[in-house]
């Protein structure tokens, strides 16, 4: 069956505005705090961005048993949830998730370099800098390159810790989202889904949360770094027919998000030179491009779909 059989099929579209407005509107609830406060300099902030995490998997709840989608029975498929199969697919993409997106962020920092959106600094002289600020007046201050090779060698322990809160996205997004909007094409759901996802983070990235720009084009900019990652993500979810890879991923890419700042000489501008800025965007492309090349989206186990039926994976 391939993308045009699937258009047959129908997206629940009452249930997709629903989701969408129902998790926009929690994001910008729990973010009020910080708009009557200090933004995202408020204490409280340090609880309340996680939290905002969870609006997704809230939207999942009131979709799935308030409205019936998807439909009893199938749900956990659905989702991607349960059950892990193929097996041995889904654990080699688990894997994938869980190391690859650090190895893109890495990449897009060369490439941030190479397009002179930032200078490297292997003495980590910023970054001393930044820790000697937050060490107590008169503290000494341990040897930078522990520190610095610290920071690299905890990123899949920190992916793993991160994952705890990307589940609270990812099953919005890609355990739901996605395969809501399915029906419409494997490439209109990806991104779609992305575009989508970018500007759930409006209430946040208003108050310079990621690019330090409070105006539409810091919305902007997160619409596009959600597009590119959100096609990878989606891939992981749909190759795999199971959220747990995105889930791996999407806490993979939060933990390894700062290496950027460890190695600049200056602060970057994170639009351009940030794991969601443009040369990320650069990387995820050629990575795209191979996985198109390859067919590795042809290549897709059966979902099920809003009415719990099998849709049978799109071959051409």
């Amino acid at each position: 069956m391939n993308d045009s059989t699937l258009q047959t099929r129908r997206v629940p579209w009452p249930a997709v505005i629903v989701f969408v407005i129902v998790a926009c509107a929690l994001a910008w609830l729990v973010a009020l705090p910080l708009w009557f406060g200090d933004g995202l300099a408020e204490p409280a902030a340090v609880f309340l961005l996680p939290v905002i995490m969870f609006t997704p998997a809230v939207a999942v709840l009131v979709v799935t048993f308030l409205m019936g989608v998807p439909a009893r029975g199938e749900r956990a498929r659905f989702l991607g949830l349960w059950p892990l199969r193929p097996a041995k697919r889904v654990i080699w993409l688990m894997v994938a998730g869980w190391l690859v997106p650090p190895v893109i962020v890495v990449v897009s920092v060369l490439v941030a370099a190479g397009l002179g959106f930032v200078q490297l600094d292997f003495a980590f002289s910023a970054f001393a800098a930044e820790i000697d600020r937050a060490l107590p007046a008169g503290a000494p201050q341990p040897p930078i390159g522990l520190l610095v090779f610290a920071q690299f060698a905890m990123i899949p322990l920190g992916a793993l810790f991160n994952s705890v809160f990307a589940f609270g996205e990812e099953i919005g997004w890609r355990g739901w989202l996605v395969p809501a909007l399915r029906p419409l094409g494997t490439w209109p759901a990806l991104i779609l889904s992305g575009v989508i996802w970018g500007f759930w983070h409006s209430p946040i990235i208003l108050l310079g949360y990621n690019f330090g720009r409070a105006d539409i084009s810091g919305v902007l900019f997160m619409i596009g770094g959600c597009v590119a990652w959100g096609i990878l993500l989606g891939w992981l979810r749909l190759r795999s027919a199971s959220v747990w890879p995105a889930v791996l991923a999407h806490g993979a890419l939060n933990a390894a998000a700062s290496l950027v700042v460890v190695v600049a000489a200056v602060q970057p501008d994170m639009a351009l030179a940030g794991p969601l800025g443009v040369a990320a965007w650069i990387v995820i492309a050629v990575v795209v491009l191979v996985l198109v090349l390859t067919g590795q989206f042809r290549t897709q186990p059966e979902l099920a779909d809003a009415q719990g039926r099998l849709l049978s994976p799109p071959r051409s």
